[in-house]
C-alpha cells in the first residue's frame, strides 16, 4: 500500500467554499465514470468535511476519528456525476471530541442529514502526515482538488451464515488484506473506514427486509435512516467481521432491525435501521 491513492482513493471533499467558527461548508463531484455512491459514502463525504474544520481548529495536532451517531437519515439516493453540497455545523472541539451536525443537498434537494455525530480524537501523527494534510487544506481552501480522482470500492462481499426465517440475517465480512481505499484511510494506520462497515450492514438490513412480510398496505420495505450508531474498534486489514441483522419491531407500514458486528466476542460497532413502506415518486 503505498500512498498513490492519498486524497484519491477515499476523500470526498474537492472543495472548502466557506469556514467560520463552528462551520464548514464544502462540495464534492461525484465521478460520472463509477458504477454507484452509496449513501454510506455521502456521509462519509459530510463527516469529512468536518473533519478538515476539526483539524484545523486544533492545528492538525489532533484529528477525529468514526464513532457515535445519534442519527443518519436517508433522505435520497444520489448517482454518479452529481454534485453533493456539504454542510457541517460543529457543536465542539476540542482536545477529546467533535461534535456535529451535517447535511449533503443535490441540486437544492437534501440527500442526507447526519444528527449529533462525536469523533473521538486522535493524534494525528498516529494516522497522517501532518505536513501533507495541511497542503491539502490549503488547496481545498483554494483552488480546490481536481475532481474525478476517485476510482470506486472494491466491493466487500457478505458472506451469509444462517439466520432464522424473517427475523435475523447473519454473515462474515472479510476485510481485504490490501485495498486500494487504505492508502487513503489512514497512510500511517490502515483501518476499515466506518462508513465501509455501515455500508455492509445496511446491505444486510436490505436482504433482511426482503424476507420480511411486505408492507400491509403494499409496496416493498426501504431504508429510511440509521440511529444510535457506535463504533467502538478498529478494524485493521485482512480480519474477519461477523455482522448480525435481528428485526426488532414490525408494524403495518414500518419496522425496526437492530445491527450488530462482532470480531469473535468483542463488539465492534452497532446500530439500529429503520425501514419504511416505499412511497411512489
Amino acid at each position: 500500500m503505498g500512498l498513490d491513492g492519498h486524497f484519491r482513493a477515499f476523500s470526498f471533499v474537492d472543495r472548502i467554499s466557506s469556514l467560520e467558527p463552528g462551520h464548514i461548508r464544502g462540495r464534492y463531484a461525484i465521478p460520472a465514470e463509477i458504477k454507484t455512491f452509496p449513501s454510506a459514502l455521502v456521509a462519509e463525504a459530510v463527516g469529512q468535511l468536518a473533519a478538515w474544520a476539526a483539524m484545523a481548529a486544533l492545528d492538525f495536532k489532533s484529528r477525529p476519528v468514526a464513532g457515535l451517531a445519534e442519527g443518519i437519515d436517508l433522505l435520497s439516493a444520489v448517482h454518479p456525476g452529481e454534485v453533493l453540497e456539504l454542510a457541517a455545523d460543529l457543536e465542539t472541539v476540542d482536545a477529546e471530541a467533535a461534535a456535529y451536525d451535517g447535511t449533503a443537498h443535490v441540486n437544492g434537494i437534501p440527500v442526507i442529514r447526519l444528527r449529533h455525530c462525536v469523533g473521538p480524537m486522535m493524534p494525528v501523527e498516529e494516522f497522517d502526515d501532518p505536513q501533507a494534510l495541511r497542503a491539502q487544506f490549503a488547496l481545498l481552501r483554494g483552488a480546490g482538488a481536481t475532481p474525478g480522482a476517485f476510482d470506486g470500492i472494491p466491493p466487500l462481499e457478505l458472506n451469509p451464515s444462517g439466520g432464522e426465517e424473517g427475523r435475523t440475517l447473519r454473515a462474515t465480512l472479510h476485510v481485504p488484506a490490501d485495498a486500494p481505499f487504505f492508502a487513503d484511510h489512514f497512510p500511517r494506520r490502515p483501518v476499515l473506514p466506518g462508513t465501509l462497515l455501515m455500508n455492509s450492514n445496511l446491505e444486510l438490513v436490505a436482504a433482511l427486509a426482503k424476507k420480511l412480510p411486505p408492507p400491509s398496505t403494499g409496496g416493498r420495505w426501504v431504508l429510511q435512516g440509521v440511529s444510535d450508531v457506535k463504533l467502538r474498534a478498529f478494524t485493521p486489514p485482512g480480519e474477519t467481521l461477523e455482522i448480525e441483522a435481528r428485526l426488532n419491531q414490525l408494524s403495518a407500514d414500518a419496522a425496526t432491525v437492530n445491527v450488530e458486528t462482532r470480531k469473535g466476542k468483542r463488539l465492534v460497532g452497532g446500530s439500529r435501521v429503520r425501514l419504511v413502506r416505499e412511497v411512489a415518486s
